[in-house]
């Protein structure tokens, strides 16, 4: 087929426009072909987070929650996530060995931290010289709290200068976290979290990024959303956290 002359007269306003002109341009390789409309795309992608949004909307419940779903939702479906509860309930339990913070001595430090860290991740506090500043302070209550709580979780806690020869106090309270071995992750101060405000739940935050615990675990501090609900560890304030290799400097 010849390719019509092109009226000098009609500009090509709108190469993507479907009109029957920039279809015979198309065709002819004077315009490239109309790039496919996204729309398609983006509903499949919002159907599939509806699906698995419906697919997981028991996850983080526990099982008085999932009793008071009877009602609403398949026998057989809660019976299936009941189970799992029940199962990862009993893992814990297992696991639950310490439950209280352990204050550790500098030369029992290699055992109680370091290969303690090979079958759970310990988190240690290291406070000021005499545990007075404020936001060790915080931190010694809410490490209380946690210890309580995860017992699979191994917290200590000792005074910075007895650790580490000279560490300066301004830099504490100083938690380093460790596992198999290694420190993964380190915060230095509060600033990185919420400074004097800094609650369970911030550490919560902390407990989740490193992997400790999974997001919708059962033991979370809850609150109230505002509409009656409980919200778990997705309803942390957002603190600012970096990593321990961003920290090198800030606890040499």
């Amino acid at each position: 087929m010849q390719m019509p002359d092109m009226p000098v007269n009609v500009p090509i306003d709108d190469p993507n426009a479907d009109t029957e002109w920039n279809d015979i341009l198309r065709k002819h390789g004077v315009i490239p072909e109309k790039p496919p409309s996204p729309t398609p795309m983006i509903q499949e992608a919002l159907e599939q987070a509806r699906e698995l949004a419906h697919e997981n909307r028991l996850e983080g419940k526990d099982l008085d929650g999932l009793a008071e779903l009877e009602d609403e939702e398949d026998a057989d479906f809660l019976d299936t996530y009941r189970k799992k509860r029940m199962a990862e309930l009993s893992t814990i339990t297992k696991a639950s060995v310490y439950n209280q913070v352990y204050h550790v001595q500098k030369p029992d430090y290699a055992r109680d931290v370091t290969e303690a860290s090979q079958t759970a991740y310990v988190f240690v506090l290291l406070t000021s010289s005499q545990g007075t500043n404020t936001e060790s302070r915080v931190l010694i209550e809410a490490w209380r709290e946690l210890a309580g709580r995860f017992g699979d979780v191994k917290f200590c806690q000792m005074r910075a200068d007895l650790c580490i020869e000279g560490y300066p106090d301004r830099n504490t309270p100083t938690v380093l976290v460790y596992r198999d071995g290694d420190i993964k992750r380190q915060i230095v101060t509060l600033k990185e979290l919420a400074g004097v405000r800094t609650g369970v739940k911030d550490l919560e935050k902390v407990l989740v990024d490193v992997g400790a615990v999974k997001v919708g675990d059962s033991r979370f501090e809850r609150k109230n959303d505002g509409d009656g609900g409980d919200v778990g560890v997705s309803g942390i304030r957002q603190g600012s956290t970096t990593t321990g290799e961003d920290d090198d400097s800030d606890w040499d």
